[in-house]
């Protein structure tokens, strides 16, 4: 059987069986889960064969199927964080109801996704994204909060991309007789400029929506936060992939290469505002599941700046940070949902001092701040070191200053999440927590080694984007394993600045052992004393409430302007046109009689007027 069938046929089976198994019985069900994390992954990196295709014609369209470089770039995120999410899943459902169909919803999910990386096709592209979608959309209700609120907004803004798209592919199949991507690349050339710009924008707004753009984002804060964790870290990391994966397509493969870069210079801008709003809105969350919502789409801006501004480092860029952005934000994620389930909350005005209790939760954690906010020796210093050059050399000096500050200002939050969530006041109500199970721990302490790997080689990760790049059109793309070289002859080995930081931390760690060990008491948060007083348990003497009070009055005339509120009021116009369509079509017989015969005494009367007689 062709390998690719089999593949879609493994997750779609693996869906089925964590069904029924967790309808017998939940250690029946999460066994089958475990084992379908840690086939699908090796299937797909020792048993697919990459040249393969699948070509079939149903109703008259022709369907095919196949990796290539780009699509591939992208299953790799999804075949990692997927299962990782997989098996954390086990450990953070644990006790929750209604289990078969979560896992149900999860597995089809990467099927979506995996899907849509393999469509040569829009048919099958659709179908893949609808089925994503969908499945998505049964998790983001899964748990009951704010199902009115975030469900039905995430619903509506996926139809209207949906829509977007099925727009774009029936232009698209009136203009070349054909369905096929590539059939569609061959043909823009050829296009009139409307044509282009319409095919090209409805797919666009499609792919931008999923990547959380402003002003399309407004789903994104709650969908992230109201989601279980286990999955959101997917969410987050992976399926906004799918947007990224579309818009490198539409925006590099079309309008870069045809001399219409306009269109991805808005991309470009809107990203960058993204990045510095959502920065900013994320340093003034208490929640942490919202502060991480934010930072999210904050991220995900850097990333479809680099896409948007088309040049062959601004791209390796933003898809070396989409590479880790799906790691650090899948460790954060996970982070958080091990606090919320060992903690009980996720308020950073309440929980603190968890360092000592969930150690490495915190390790993971850290590792991934340090990745997310650019510091070396890890890969998120090396990626934004690529995308500041690629905008100056690009002459885009404004947008280095806006992705400057909002790189800057993420280092506000990251310090928040860490100190509020684990290097705070020790509380007594937290006495009892324990660090969380090895199924969530593992997970997160794998990604953060692959983040500490490509920080130290980030050539690792840049050889598959280098490969992925051919199919946006770039050729002969250079890279090397642990050096990063400027346009300007500077050069930076990562390996040395690694390897420096390791030799100087486990120095550190060994002289505070023994220092510890020799010449030191233990003593808790509380073992402190202010002019002669002891502090009392009850006594706060660590805050994380309004932690940048100052900074956020500064920005309050910026950040009280949401676009939320007209979306709103958009909303409410189209409920009460509906509601009054409700009033008229009644679905009662007499009402519509009465309907007809007044038409038709409206025509009598008025008949010469209308018809001239």
């Amino acid at each position: 059987m062709n390998s690719l069938v089999l593949l879609l046929l493994i997750i779609a089976g693996g869906a089925l069986l964590s069904y029924f198994g967790h309808r017998i019985n939940q250690l029946l069900g999460n066994i089958t889960v475990f084992i379908v994390a840690l086939i699908i992954p090796i299937y797909w990196f020792t048993q697919v064969d990459f040249t393969e295709t699948v070509s079939l014609t149903i109703s008259g369209f022709h369907l095919e199927w196949g990796y290539n470089m780009y699509g591939k770039l992208f299953s790799m995120i999804v075949m990692i964080l997927s299962p990782l999410a997989l098996i954390y899943a086990i450990g953070y459902m644990k006790d929750q109801k209604k289990l078969a169909t979560f896992y149900f919803s999860f597995l089809f999910s990467i099927l979506g996704m995996t899907g849509i990386l393999m469509s040569r096709d829009f048919v099958s592209l659709f179908i893949f994204w609808e089925i994503m979608t969908w499945s998505s959309y049964l998790l983001v209700i899964f748990l009951g909060k704010d199902v009115e609120k975030t469900g039905i907004k995430y619903m509506v803004f996926s139809a209207l991309g949906a829509y977007a798209m099925l727009m774009a592919i029936v232009i698209i199949n009136n203009n070349t007789g054909s369905m096929m991507l590539a059939d569609y690349f061959t043909a823009f050339g050829g296009f009139s400029l409307q044509t282009k710009l319409l095919t090209g924008i409805l797919l666009m707004f499609g792919f931008a929506l999923k990547s959380a753009v402003m002003p399309l984002h407004v789903w994104a804060p709650g969908a992230y936060s109201n989601t279980p964790m286990a999955y959101t870290s997917v969410f987050s990391g992976a399926l906004s992939k799918m947007g990224i994966y579309g818009l490198g397509f539409v925006v590099v493969n079309l309008f870069a290469h045809a001399n219409m870069s306009i269109v991805g210079d808005v991309l470009a801008w809107l990203g960058a505002i993204t990045a510095v709003l959502a920065t900013f809105s994320a340093i003034f969350q208490d929640d942490a599941k919202k502060l991480l919502a934010y930072s999210s789409i904050a991220q995900l801006g850097y990333i479809v700046t680099g896409i948007g501004i088309g040049t062959e480092l601004s791209v390796m860029a933003g898809l070396y940070l989409a590479i880790l952005h799906a790691a650090f934000k899948g460790v954060l994620f996970m982070a958080v949902g091990a606090v919320e389930r060992q903690a009980g909350s996720t308020d950073m005005t309440v929980v603190s001092g968890l360092v000592r209790k969930m150690p490495f939760t915190f390790f993971a954690s850290l590792i991934a701040i340090i990745a997310l906010a650019g510091i070396p020796p890890l890969g998120g210093f090396v990626a934004k070191w690529m995308l500041y050059e690629s905008l100056i050399t690009n002459g885009n000096f404004l947008m280095v200053i806006m992705i400057f500050l909002s790189s800057t200002a993420a280092f506000l939050y990251c310090y928040k999440f860490l100190f509020g969530l684990f290097l705070g006041q020790q509380e007594p109500e937290f006495d009892h927590v324990k660090e969380a199970s090895p199924l969530m721990v593992v997970p997160m302490i794998l990604l953060s080694l692959f983040l500490m790997v490509t920080g130290a080689y980030p050539g690792i990760v840049l050889k598959y984007i280098a490969a992925g790049m051919t199919n946006l059109g770039f050729h002969d793309v250079s890279w090397q394993m642990s050096v990063l070289t400027n346009t300007w002859g500077d050069s930076v080995n990562f390996q040395h600045i690694f390897l420096a930081v390791v030799v100087v931390f486990v120095a550190f760690l060994i002289f505070l052992t023994w220092r510890g060990y020799k010449h030191s008491t233990k003593v808790s948060t509380k073992d402190i004393s202010v002019s002669g007083e002891m502090i009392k348990p009850e006594d706060n003497m660590t805050y994380s409430k309004d932690f940048y009070k100052p900074f956020e009055r500064v920005l309050q005339p910026i950040l009280k302007w949401k676009i939320n509120k007209y979306y709103d009021e958009f909303g409410k116009g189209l409920e009460a046109l509906f509601d009054f369509m409700r009033r008229i079509y009644t679905g009662n017989g007499q009402t519509y009689a009465v309907y007809v015969i007044t038409f038709l005494v409206i025509l009598l009367v008025f008949s010469k007027s209308i018809f001239g007689y």
